[in-house]
């Protein structure tokens, strides 16, 4: 740590985009697996794509297990640590939309987020113990 400021904190876990990106894979898109996070729209490289999954890891935001199907494949969860930023990704969201509407993001789910906050994070939530 470089200094006790909390950002400063947050940015040495999440200094770069892809740890975010991951993260957001899991909690809107559902993924799972190592190809999934591979087959984002962002294209990221497959050492920093194992690279970030075993940081999150070891720092208690994912999980992985043996995948039950296919014994050589790894599942990734979400921790309670994981999932308690997904209001920092919708804030993201939020702020983004209000710079630049031309996003892949729609107006009237920037508006459910801004007036009815608890029930996307419930809802989200709720996705993501399935």
């Amino acid at each position: 740590m470089r200094s006790e400021c909390p950002i400063s904190f947050a940015l040495d876990f999440f200094g770069d985009k892809w740890t975010l990106l991951i993260i957001r894979d899991m909690i809107f898109d559902q993924k799972r697996f190592y190809k999934d996070f591979q087959n984002s729209g962002e294209k990221i490289a497959t050492n920093i794509l194992s690279d970030r999954l075993k940081k999150l890891e070891q720092n208690g935001v994912i999980r992985s297990e043996v995948y039950a199907l296919k014994k050589t494949q790894k599942e990734y969860f979400l921790t309670e640590k994981g999932k308690s930023l997904l209001p920092v990704l919708l804030d993201m969201m939020v702020w983004s939309f209000d710079y630049n509407n031309e996003l892949n993001v729609t107006a009237e789910f920037i508006q459910k987020v801004k007036n009815s906050r608890e029930e996307v994070i419930q809802y989200f939530e709720e996705k993501l113990s399935e």
